[in-house]
């Protein structure tokens, strides 16, 4: 059994959209099992987040996928909010070893996706995990993903509050490459 966890922080939906898919590629494999949460208001209170319960969830995963949107080059601020609440978890390291991969939105073909990524790509190295991108190159494949090139980790761009159908294949796939590598692991 691999447990893997998803969480995000969503405000047009797109970011949902993309967890559901990532958890969808996830369970295209046997014995897995999903902790989803996602960020909301309640989880944060004088800008702290607050939910020591997803905390120790996430610590009792083999793998942990991050999503964000992108908001001014960086990740959602309830996002960031819940990032600052693991410092707590990064004295002993207690993430560390797991898989980790993630994946933004932005309303822009080019909004500095990839740097909100990046900031994913810190945090988990932080915590000493082992980051998973996409090992498909743009026009270059035949799995029909990543539309927009970003191999950091899945990218997509809606103006409209849906997700584009090759996007969602892509963290689909994102989905299905993190399990794998956490049951390699194992």
């Amino acid at each position: 059994m691999v447990k893997i966890g998803v969480i995000y922080f969503s405000k047009t939906d797109v970011t949902a959209q993309l967890a559901k898919s990532v958890i969808k590629g996830a369970l295209t494999r046997d014995n897995v099992d999903i902790v989803e949460h996602q960020i909301n208001g309640v989880d944060i209170v004088e800008g702290r987040y607050i939910n020591p319960e997803v905390l120790m969830a996430l610590q009792a995963c083999d793998a942990i996928v991050f999503g964000s949107p992108t908001y001014m080059g960086g990740v959602a601020a309830q996002f960031k909010a819940f990032a600052d609440a693991t410092s707590e978890l990064w004295c002993d390291q207690h993430w560390a070893g797991k898989v980790a991969a993630g994946f933004t939105c932005g309303s822009a073909a080019n909004g500095d996706q990839t740097s909100t990524l990046q900031y994913l790509v810190t945090l988990s190295n932080q915590h000493g995990m082992f980051w998973v991108g996409l090992d498909s190159a743009i026009g270059f494949n035949d799995k029909g993903v990543n539309r927009l090139g970003c191999q950091l980790g899945v990218v997509a761009q809606s103006t409209d509050g849906v997700a584009n159908e090759t996007d969602l294949a892509s963290a689909q796939y994102l989905g299905q490459r993190v399990t794998e590598l956490a049951l390699r692991l194992q």
